[in-house]
């Protein structure tokens, strides 16, 4: 993408979306070996499960308010992208029109 189409603050606001879905990853594989490691009577509704649930809720809060904060960068960058020129088409090639306006005699 030309420079002129980026915004100098997008490498942050990706920095910070980046790292939030790696923690959020992370948090997520936690959540499903705690799931797994609670008793067979723990489901929805029980409070074992429930309580852990709450907990892991708290704990992804803030990286999901990071996505709520930054993720309109994702459109602005699409929208960027989709409006630079690309670098995979060339500009069409233009012929000169002749002086006279009229064009070269047919071959015969």
């Amino acid at each position: 993408m030309p420079s002129g189409l980026a915004q100098t603050r997008w490498i942050y606001q990706l920095g910070v979306l980046r790292d939030a879905l790696e923690r959020l990853d992370t948090l997520h594989e936690k959540w499903d070996r705690t799931r797994d490691s609670l008793p067979a009577g723990a489901r929805p509704g029980t409070a074992a499960f429930d309580t852990v649930l709450a907990e892991h809720h708290a704990e992804c809060w803030s990286y999901l308010d990071d996505w709520a904060t930054h993720g309109h960068v994702i459109g602005e960058v699409n929208t960027a992208a989709r409006h630079a020129p690309s670098p995979l088409a060339p500009p069409p090639a233009t012929r000169p029109v002749p002086a006279t306006g009229r064009t070269a005699p047919a071959r015969r």
